[in-house]
């Protein structure tokens, strides 16, 4: 009985397992060109040299601006919404780096303080959240889309992405900002 159940097992070779492997790559390999393409179009217009203000005090009441955090050292600065479905992937990516790096989170349209405080608890996130309950901190930095990520240094910004980024690719962004 055993033998019928995985005798699809028998009939793989190894020429098979490349191809599939090769045809994976090649996948892999567009969609990465084609993420780098839309991040480059979505950003193409955004000021990287003179970056709008972000200072001010957190839902957790914790004071902050982005050219004094972000001085020798990179910054994330994370746009996301409590409603957003990518945002439920990216978010525990960035709750980890917060560990090691400094992050700056922006709630676009999410409710009032304490709503936001209560989401955040649920989740268990570490990360200091600006409330831009009116989303004008979003129109500052045209934000288009959520999630939306700048990584900033010394008040430039480095790198840029939008939609759903892993943790080996934001590590990257990070390193070689």
């Amino acid at each position: 009985m055993k033998s019928k159940r995985f005798s699809w097992l028998k009939q793989l070779s190894w020429s098979k397992i490349i191809g599939w492997l090769k045809q994976a790559g090649v996948y892999l390999l567009l969609f990465i060109v084609m993420s780098m393409a839309v991040d480059w179009w979505r950003g193409k217009d955004f000021p990287k040299t003179q970056i709008p203000a972000l200072s001010g005090t957190s839902v957790q009441g914790e004071g902050f601006d982005i050219n004094e955090l972000s001085k020798d050292q990179a910054v994330i600065v994370y746009y996301w919404a409590s409603w957003c479905s990518v945002c439920t992937f990216v978010s525990p990516v960035v709750n980890t780096l917060s560990a090691y790096y400094p992050v700056l989170t922006v709630a676009l349209s999410s409710g009032e303080d304490k709503i936001i405080k209560k989401y955040l608890q649920i989740k268990e996130y570490d990360f200091a959240v600006i409330n831009d309950n009116n989303s004008e901190l979003g129109k500052d930095w045209q934000v288009k889309v959520t999630p939306t990520i700048f990584i900033v240094k010394d008040g430039e910004v480095k790198s840029f992405t939008t939609g759903f980024t892993s943790l080996p690719g934001l590590w990257w962004r990070l390193i070689t900002a």
